[in-house]
């Protein structure tokens, strides 16, 4: 007789190592691109991330942090196991899931279990919980410091402390698990927000043990009071507490004169005693249920606090202190995700409807000298009642996204959606293309990891259809359908032999993934993929995977009739499908030498003057930067500036202070001419016979607050200034300039003593306004760089006055000649760079997998390289033109990195350079490449996307530059090709260097 809980102990422990250790050999070795960066560097320093925060995982990781044993080299990599442990422990709890619901679907009594029951039960879990292990949403998380990973622990935890209440007979040990339970949902809390979702299917566990008798009604109201629950702790506790102290606050400074904190005391006091009475009172009058539910809302907030961290942190001014929380009013801001704007749910507008007006809201207040101030009003914007509807699921009135809305509902320009096109935008995209085809990606196959790919079945993966390039993508990833279908036999098995259980896992399923959908009411493009906030749903299915095997186990044994060896056969049967799994996905998981995440931001920093100004656009060119100075302590003396944060005041604030080695930035605008309600924008309001300003007499005017600038507020209580000329005009002192050595050689003929920061659009942000600012403030005493992402996005037009030095473009005052279609480069500077201080560390190995965001910016810096190697061309620099050319080459092959746009564009320099092998071998290979893609979706009637459009330009682009070097063979077959989808053989220049 086996011993059931020793089994079980040691069959889960084992899985959960065999997880783990998966997870350790393939975790990414440094940050990942996106938001582990700015994780890594808080954790590191307890600083302040982005709304509404993490803090018991900065917490944490920040303990794992201390393994590296002060070598910032190593910090990243251990809280990257940190992930790895956590993910390892939510396959434990997984498994004990699958097994405690088995021994429900059994009704087996502790101590009573068979061999056979035994055997099944374990080769459910081993089964179910390995299809959770290598499942390709789940194992992305696991192996970076991300709090996703540990979010799934605390997913999987809870489910398990709720199915292990289930078996409790012992009233008192229920209330205590009860209350252990939401103490760990408290904790959660402090991680991310996504575990809440599990209350209203777990609320049904509640009810099938209290009621022996359920029904649909009393089911209805399980889910019910699970979803209150959801909405006491999401709506009132975590923002509603701090909400109402804040008022309280403002009530006690501002109208009874008391000073700041004394509504916080206050507050705290009568509740804190309100709430201990209460439990003092439960107590005295034997009233267990209350006593309970008190005892669990007391453990609820004492998980909350760790919340206190982020305000306690915020106050020491840390470099990085997004949102800067001090105070409860920021406090609440930030919790609230404010600075995300608001997705309608219920009822909202359609993309097409008109605003009918916009009127004041609540008001906005901000800690003053004496009391909190009004520095705002939140806009309540009127949709025209017509075009509004329940449920708006196409609501984004966004140019960009409208003109996607169109697209994806094939409505022509002024056509009007319908509520028809509202439902079928729900369905086709948020839920099927948003969450179903991710669900599909984890439990039938992945095409590729190109932007938007589909998912694989089983004839798919015996298929030749696919070119050569999806075929050799490691995330082409095919599992036969294998998992779905073991799933999908669980599920029947379960519902049949277990309602009750059957309908909580459900729930599960629903509310981590449909429903979850449903909440989140996406818009139409997302930066990037998000399966990874559906992993609890995926969860869910693993547990039916697990049941899969008890159904093959019950109906061999009926043949058999013998459960243990049926037990045997059926885990021996369906072992294979997590091996398929872990076999199919290691490739494009195995994070192992990869370090290109880190090295690009590296050579952007490398790329910068001593004490310079580098500004950044999106997370990618941002995050990584802030963890190569924050942990690696890499050029500590550039400050970063993240241009979509400058245009908030406390980011702006923050700039005025030094960072590391970086001195405060030079302003002629204090905290009164820049704080929020204040210059939030400045339209532009051009004056007749006023083409131009200058920026030192315009920043004058806004520093002493002129009435020249005053426009009429309208509906609005507060003050708006305006821009009085497009074109502003900054005054340059050329011969300090020159004197200083700032111009690079052969520019000085390019010198201007004056630049226009002339306004592209309509009106000037906060961030635009001190951007001139500090243009105008730093009088060059220090460089001021841009990377590609940030120039494109400024509102002042300065692109003619960037000079290229490697990976950023300084600004100088230099300007560009009309007509010159290449870009000023500093080439000395830039060659320097690329060939000695660039990092491109196993960017040479086939081994390694680089995804699309590193294809991206392996693309970005060939064709950085481009634009150096066409100005030593221009310098007659042939030698280092080639140099850097090869070089590109030799860092960033085409066997680890494929060859893209930006590599077919290095064709024409190669063979300018007299290396007609390397060009050749380019045009050859992409060649091949974008026959086979424009065969591959003409044949499947695939809608021609930016892969395609760049295949087809590249042919058409190769065929003059073949014909011109004499290659008349090889002109003639891509000409060939190329008449096949086009109509005629007319080759643009589009792409040509010139």
């Amino acid at each position: 007789m086996l011993d059931y809980k020793k089994v079980n102990n040691l069959t889960g422990w084992l899985v959960a190592a065999v997880a783990t250790l998966v997870y350790i050999l393939t975790v990414e070795q440094t940050a990942s691109f996106w938001d582990p960066g700015e994780f890594i560097a808080v954790s590191y320093k307890l600083q302040v991330p982005h709304p509404p925060g993490a803090p018991f995982f900065l917490l944490v990781y920040r303990m794992f942090g201390f393994l590296a044993l002060g070598d910032g080299l190593q910090v990243a990599y251990w809280m990257n196991v940190g992930s790895a442990i956590f993910s390892g422990l939510t396959i434990l709890f997984l498994f004990w899931s699958i097994t405690l619901l088995g021994r429900k679907l059994y009704r087996i009594k502790a101590g009573q279990e068979s061999v056979g029951q035994t055997i099944s039960l374990m080769g459910a879990g081993i089964v179910g919980a390995l299809v959770y292990t290598f499942s390709d949403s789940f194992w992305f998380s696991a192996v970076e410091a991300e709090v996703y990973a540990m979010s799934s622990f605390f997913t999987a935890i809870v489910i398990w402390a709720f199915l292990k209440w289930d078996v409790i007979e012992d009233p008192v040990l229920e209330n205590k698990w009860m209350i252990f339970i939401a103490y760990l949902v408290g904790l959660s809390i402090g991680v991310h927000l996504l575990n809440l979702v599990t209350l209203p299917a777990l609320a049904l566990i509640y009810y099938f043990k209290k009621y022996p008798n359920p029904n649909i009604k009393g089911g209805a109201i399980a889910l019910l009071c699970g979803g209150v629950a959801l909405i006491v702790i999401n709506n009132l506790i975590i923002p509603g507490l701090p909400s109402m102290a804040g008022s309280i606050e403002i009530f006690f400074v501002n109208s009874l004169g008391l000073p700041f904190g004394s509504g916080i005391v206050f507050f705290t006091a009568v509740f804190l005693g309100s709430l201990i009475y209460a439990i003092l009172y439960s107590i005295k009058k034997e009233k267990v249920i209350l006593n309970t539910i008190l005892l669990s809302l007391t453990f609820v907030l004492i998980g909350y606090s760790s919340y206190a961290l982020i305000v306690i942190r915020a106050n020491q001014d840390p470099i990085i202190n997004e949102n800067n929380p001090k105070d409860i009013i920021s406090y609440v801001s930030y919790l609230k995700r404010e600075q995300y704007g608001y997705r309608p749910l219920l009822h909202g507008q359609y993309f097409d409807a008109k605003v009918v007006s916009q009127e004041d809201g609540s008001a906005v207040y901000a800690k003053g000298k004496d009391k909190y101030e009004i520095v705002d009003y939140n806009t309540v914007t009127k949709y025209d009642p017509s075009r509004t509807t329940i449920l708006p699921r196409v609501y984004s009135t966004q140019e960009r996204h409208k003109q996607i809305y169109r697209s994806k509902l094939g409505l022509s320009q002024g056509q009007e959606p319908s509520f028809g096109d509202n439902l079928y935008f729900m369905f086709t995209h948020q839920l099927g293309h948003m969450y179903w085809r991710y669900f599909m990606w984890n439990f039938s196959g992945r095409e590729s990891d190109y932007s938007d790919a589909p998912w694989l079945g089983i004839t798919d993966a015996f298929s030749d259809k696919f070119p050569d390039y999806i075929k050799e993508n490691k995330a082409h990833n095919n599992y036969l359908m294998l998992p779905l279908i073991l799933g999908l036999i669980g599920i029947f098995f379960q519902a049949k032999k277990d309602p009750n259980s059957f309908y909580v896992t459900l729930g599960l399923f629903l509310m981590m993934g449909v429903v979850l959908v449903l909440y989140l009411n996406s818009p139409p493009v997302e930066p990037r993929e998000r399966d990874y906030i559906y992993v609890g749903s995926f969860y869910a299915f693993a547990i039916w995977a697990g049941f899969g095997v008890l159904a093959l186990s019950h109906w061999i044994g009926k043949i058999n009739k013998n459960l243990a060896i049926a037990g045997v056969v059926a885990t021996l049967i369906t072992f294979p499908v997590p091996v398929i799994m872990a076999i199919q996905n290691w490739d494009d998981h195995n994070r192992q030498g990869r370090y290109f995440s880190v090295d690009s931001a590296r050579n952007f920093l490398a790329s910068c003057e001593p004490n310079a100004i580098l500004f950044t656009g999106g997370d990618n060119d941002t995050f990584p930067l802030w963890y190569v100075q924050a942990v690696e302590n890499f050029r500590t003396d550039v400050r970063v500036v993240v241009l979509s944060y400058f245009d908030t005041d406390w980011y702006v604030d923050q700039m005025t202070r030094k960072a590391y080695e970086s001195e405060p930035l030079p302003f002629t605008l204090d905290y009164e001419n820049y704080k929020k309600g204040t210059n939030d924008y400045l339209y532009l309001m051009e004056r007749e016979g006023l083409d131009a300003i200058s920026a030192k007499e315009y920043l004058k005017l806004i520093k002493n607050n002129s009435d020249l600038l005053k426009l009429s507020a309208g509906s609005s209580k507060m003050t708006i200034n305006m821009v009085p000329a497009r074109n502003i005009i900054l005054d340059v002192d050329i011969e300090k300039v020159y004197n200083n050595g700032l111009i690079p050689e052969g520019m000085e003929a390019l010198m201007v003593d004056q630049m226009n920061l002339r306004i592209k659009g309509e009106y000037v942000s906060r961030g635009n306004l001190m951007l001139i600012d500090l243009i105008t403030s730093n009088n060059w005493e220090r460089p001021i760089y841009f990377n590609n992402t940030s120039l494109a996005t400024i509102g002042i037009d300065i692109e003619d006055y960037v000079v290229m030095e490697g990976m950023t473009y300084r600004l100088l005052p230099v300007r560009k000649p009309q007509n010159f279609r290449a870009e000023l480069v500093n080439t000395e500077k830039s060659y320097k760079h690329i060939m000695e201080d660039f990092a491109f560390r196993g960017m040479d190995n086939p081994d390694n997998y680089f995804d699309d965001e590193f294809r991206r910016f392996t693309s970005n810096h060939r064709s950085a390289i481009n634009s150096i190697a066409i100005a030593l061309l221009d310098e007659d620099e042939m030698d280092k033109a080639a140099d850097i050319l090869k070089h590109s080459i030799e860092k960033m092959p085409h066997e680890a990195i494929p060859y893209d746009l930006a590599s077919g564009q290095s064709v024409p320099l190669l063979f300018e350079v007299g290396e007609d092998d390397m060009a050749l071998d380019i045009v050859d290979k992409m060649s091949v490449k974008s026959i086979q893609l424009l065969d591959f979706y003409a044949q499947n009637n695939r809608e021609y996307d930016r892969e395609a459009m760049i295949s087809l330009e590249m042919l058409r682009y190769f065929v003059p530059l073949l014909e011109e070097r004499g290659y008349e063979e090889l002109a003639a077959e891509l000409k060939k090709n190329l008449e096949r989808y086009i109509g005629n053989t007319g080759v643009g220049r589009s792409l040509d260097r010139r």
